[in-house]
């Protein structure tokens, strides 16, 4: 969710750094923004609503300043409302991730005290906290115990007027800070910071760092200093950089074939890893969210048809009501882009509590969630900064495909069927074969409502798709288990109401077929995904078997289908309304 960015440093254009970095972070989501500086003891500061877009800023030179990018939580969408937020005196500035639980109760106290509010957010407690002990205490230790009295999972930057150095602290929240050349900088995601540095550290929750000449990380219960511990990362700019593309969700499409081509070449030391843990496992589950909670359904699939072996796969945020059966003999495995998914972390914490084995099939070094796991794969995609995922959600059924083979000793195989389902994601995505999806978009940027069915491991394919479209282009997409057409969706069928059909080569393919006939005979349109030319198809997209990775080819069409009708419809594909990349609040 909201972006943060902060620069202390030889720099003098710290304003400038910082909504440079604010745009790095644009995809989080976000309805206003804002900027404070320290300029002669004193707090400068911008805020504004809405994008920033293209928005240049005119702030004194300074080498310090903080930036935050707000997603409305407590207050409405104003200027007031916008980060960052400051105390009485205007020399304490704050920017915030997270929700305070507890913030009635503390503006009532500080209220009580003289303090004044000049918004309606739970935020504006924080500087008002640090602002009532600074003057006795000292800036770090205003901060650590104002940062101990916030109830919730919080992540704060603190710019203070008199003092040459930015304090930061965590629970929850992602924070990342860099370091070069004697300049720090910190960020909600490393993606902000890889611009200028890939000298990393991931703070962990219960943390206070403190950015000036040096690096100093403190334990927030007992105020004793920590080893630094930096980290590198591989990631270059091009990587969160948009290049010849006009869109990231299209940069990212065409970056697929690559990356399932490197996880079937390089990752069977890993998966053969991880197989060793799901086969000591008595009881293997699958969680995630969104997208990723689709391909924990492909790996059910996979699991079952492949491996011989049951798994069961839930939404993370419904997983704290079927914990009850974890025992310490249980393996957890959570799906996830971030790292950082507040409706995942929550049950791995209480699922780690009962002593259950916390695995993660992941996207982000140094998450919360990675630094939680007892075992943990990177998926190697590179950052992912479109809203909507797409090659995270390839590079998740790569693993699971393998995995689900090594488990049963023929992991081979499933490295020649990557290999073949990298060269078809290929061919789908040369200029040649973008007719036919062309074709399908002047239907489907006109339709109201749109249906996608499957069978088998195309069920939760169905699943992704309608949600690809649906996120992007703001069309009711609703994708079903082929077989459950008749138990009430066909009555929404009309004249002309488009219904998406995934008819791989398996054991599918004749149902599939029957459900589409449904369809066409109650007048809807109906566009085939697969390898044959059904004559029951409107329309065809042709997508090669490719055996048992064929899902991860199907899905590449609709990813395209997606893109296209938001283009058409004039949305950005990359920032569609109000969603946010990482949803760090519940």
């Amino acid at each position: 969710m909201c972006g943060i960015f902060g620069y202390v440093g030889k720099q003098n254009n710290a304003a400038v750094l910082t909504l440079e970095g604010l745009k790095l972070l644009e995809y989080r989501g976000y309805d206003s923004w804002g900027i404070a500086e320290k300029v002669d003891k004193k707090i400068r500061l911008d805020k504004r609503v809405g994008k920033i877009g293209d928005a240049t800023i005119d702030l004194p030179a300074s080498n310090m300043a903080i930036g935050h990018t707000r997603w409305a939580t407590h207050g409405g969408v104003t200027q007031e409302n916008a980060h960052p937020h400051l105390d009485c005196n205007r020399e304490i500035a704050v920017i915030h991730n997270g929700i305070v639980e507890n913030h009635a109760e503390i503006r009532e106290e500080l209220i009580n005290k003289g303090h004044k509010f000049l918004s309606e957010t739970d935020t504006e407690v924080i500087p008002h906290l640090i602002e009532d002990q600074i003057r006795t205490k000292g800036f770090a230790s205003s901060v650590r115990d104002a940062f101990n009295k916030l109830s919730g999972l919080n992540a704060i930057v603190v710019l203070y007027a008199q003092s040459q150095e930015i304090i930061a602290a965590k629970t929850g929240s992602p924070l990342i800070i860099g370091e070069k050349n004697g300049e720090s900088f910190i960020a909600s995601d490393a993606s902000g910071i890889i611009k200028y540095t890939n000298k990393l550290i991931f703070l962990k929750d219960k943390e206070m760092v403190i950015l000036g000449k040096e690096i100093q990380l403190i334990d927030l219960a007992t105020g004793k200093k920590l080893p630094t511990r930096f980290e590198t990362v591989d990631w270059k700019i091009e990587d969160v950089d948009k290049g010849s593309f006009e869109h990231f969700m299209l940069k990212e499409i065409h970056e697929q074939a690559k990356i399932v081509r490197n996880i079937a070449q390089t990752y069977e030391d890993q998966i053969e890893m991880l197989a060793k843990t799901v086969k000591k496992a008595r009881g293997t589950f699958f969680i995630g969210a969104g997208t990723a909670f689709y391909a924990g359904l492909v790996g059910t699939y996979f699991f079952s048809k492949i491996a011989d072996t049951h798994v069961n796969t839930a939404v993370a945020s419904e997983f704290n009501y079927l914990e009850d059966f974890l025992t310490s003999d249980s393996l957890v495995i959570a799906l996830t882009q971030s790292g950082e998914t507040i409706d995942v972390v929550e049950p791995l914490t209480r699922a780690k509590l009962k002593g259950s084995v916390i695995g993660s099939i992941l996207n982000t070094l140094g998450s919360t969630i990675y630094r939680m796991s007892d075992e943990k794969l990177l998926l190697g995609a590179g950052p992912e900064k479109a809203v909507a995922s797409t090659k995270a959600y390839t590079a998740k059924l790569a693993v699971l495909l393998m995995l689900s083979y090594a488990l049963k000793n023929d992991i081979n195989i499933a490295k020649k069927a990557l290999l073949l389902a990298s060269d078809e994601i290929e061919r789908l995505l040369s200029d040649e074969n973008q007719t036919s999806i062309k074709d399908v978009v002047k239907l489907l940027e006109k339709s109201e409502h749109i249906y996608v069915i499957g069978r088998g491991v195309s069920y939760p394919t169905s699943l992704e798709a309608a949600l690809k479209i649906k996120e992007v282009s703001y069309i009711h997409t609703e994708g079903l288990a082929g077989g459950e057409l008749k138990h009430g969706t066909l009555a929404l069928i009309t004249k002309g109401t488009p219904c998406i059909v995934f008819a791989p080569k398996d054991e599918t393919f004749d149902a599939i077929i029957s459900n589409a006939t449904e369809v066409k005979a109650r007048g809807g349109v109906i566009i085939g995904i697969g390898p044959f030319k059904s004559n029951i198809f409107d329309f065809w997209i042709e997508v090669k078997d490719v055996g048992t990775a064929s899902v991860i080819a199907q899905i590449i069409p609709v990813q395209l289908l997606a893109y296209y009708i938001a283009l058409q419809k004039g949305y950005d594909p990359d920032k569609p309304r109000n969603l946010a990349k990482s949803v760090t609040v519940k």
